[in-house]
């Protein structure tokens, strides 16, 4: 049948039935669409929940156990070791170098000979001097007989008193050119003396700065050698002009002060000694003041103009408590505060007040007692009374007891 069949009216109808059913149709489809997708988040939501409770496991995390201990608080600086003495064997007359009598380097005692200057000149000078004496001291005595006979003959008023007077100042002047003759000999003695070149301390010789048959005066600054004592031997360091009340205070409290040098890379450990003193100013272009320390030296292990390490021993801190440097964190408004471990494998976190850093440990002062368990890894992932695992503890390093760790004021 065809559509012209129908009336309007009825295809009207027929549309309407037909519209009403495509809605439906959509509606249901729609509605079906919906709880699929609130299926979905359902499921989803309720997974991630599961897993968050079940799954995740607790924070692992490495803790270290704060330890109690006697710390030596040092003040580091650089020196150069300075011999005690030393001295430039330099001529004191005018001559020519005949002998060389030591080695290169050689160890030697005070009043040692080491080098001979000619001494043929002032032998003769000597000579010469000796027979002005032998000849003056003659006229002297002779003097002396006139000047006597004088004084007989004016008590007999058989001289004048002008006479006597002149010998009497012929007397005084024969007397002074004697000793001007003794003065002479004792002065060509001198130098003598001095063409014998002696060592006035004991030391190391360095090396030989003339050799033998040169001429050498007193102009020359150089000299022949230097001498250098090594055994007490000291170290001069600086220190900023900040400590000098630290360091007063323990030299009052303590009049030895310990002082140790270590090599260049601060590994080796070269000799302890004392502080022996302090200068008297500070230096204004670098605000620090200088101290010299003493060392015995025994095994030579200093040299003069060596380059050190100086490590002055200020205080020593009575069972202070240290922890890892690590351990310890900072809010963001400069709080220092740990993570404390718990029993039940918790931790809390707690506000404490750290000292001195030495080496990789901190000394601290408040907030936390010996044999507490910090959190030394892994304190970035966790909150206050978060759950942990604990992981395996690295081995413990040696910069807590070694007493070479470098140590700062916090």
């Amino acid at each position: 049948m065809h559509d012209s069949a129908f009336s309007p009216s009825y295809k009207k109808y027929i549309h309407i039935i037909q519209s009403k059913h495509l809605h439906r149709k959509r509606s249901f489809w729609l509605g079906i669409l919906i709880l699929v997708i609130l299926a979905f988040f359902l499921f989803k939501l309720g997974f991630l929940h599961g897993k968050k409770g079940k799954l995740s496991p607790p924070a692992r995390v490495v803790v270290a156990t704060a330890y109690e201990k006697d710390v030596p608080i040092y003040l580091d600086a650089l020196g150069g070791v300075t011999p005690t003495y030393s001295v430039t064997l330099i001529t004191q007359i005018n001559g020519t170098l005949t002998q060389v009598l030591f080695k290169e380097g050689q160890m030697v005692k005070k009043g040692d000979l080491l080098a001979v200057i000619d001494d043929r000149p002032y032998q003769a000078q000597l000579i010469q001097y000796n027979g002005q004496l032998v000849r003056d001291q003659a006229l002297l005595d002779n003097a002396r007989i006139d000047l006597k006979r004088y004084e007989t003959l004016w008590k007999q008023n058989s001289v004048s008193q002008q006479i006597l007077a002149t010998q009497r100042a012929l007397v005084k002047q024969d007397e002074g050119t004697v000793q001007i003759d003794e003065g002479l000999i004792e002065a060509t003695k001198v130098n003598i003396v001095y063409c014998h070149i002696t060592s006035p301390i004991d030391g190391r010789v360095g090396l030989r700065l003339v050799d033998p048959g040169n001429f050498v005066q007193t102009s020359n600054t150089t000299g022949i050698a230097v001498l250098n004592s090594l055994n007490p031997i000291t170290v001069i360091f600086n220190i900023p002009e900040d400590n000098i009340d630290d360091v007063l205070q323990a030299a009052y409290t303590d009049k030895t002060m310990k002082v140790e040098v270590y090599d260049r890379q601060q590994k080796t450990l070269l000799n302890t000694g004392k502080l022996l003193t302090m200068d008297n100013q500070v230096d204004p272009t670098t605000g620090t003041v200088k101290l010299r320390a003493q060392f015995q030296n025994d095994e030579n292990q200093l040299f003069p103009d060596q380059f050190v390490n100086v490590r002055l021993l200020i205080k020593t801190i009575q069972n202070a408590t240290l922890v890892p440097t690590a351990a310890v964190q900072f809010t963001p408004q400069g709080s220092a505060y740990v993570y404390v471990l718990n029993k039940d494998q918790t931790v809390t976190a707690r506000v404490v007040k750290p000292g001195v850093t030495i080496g990789d440990y901190t000394i601290i002062t408040f907030g936390l007692k010996t044999g507490e368990s910090v959190v030394t890894e892994g304190a970035d992932k966790l909150t206050d009374g978060a759950k942990v695992a604990l992981a395996k503890s690295p081995a413990p390093s040696s910069t807590a007891t070694s007493s070479k760790n470098q140590m700062r004021r916090v």
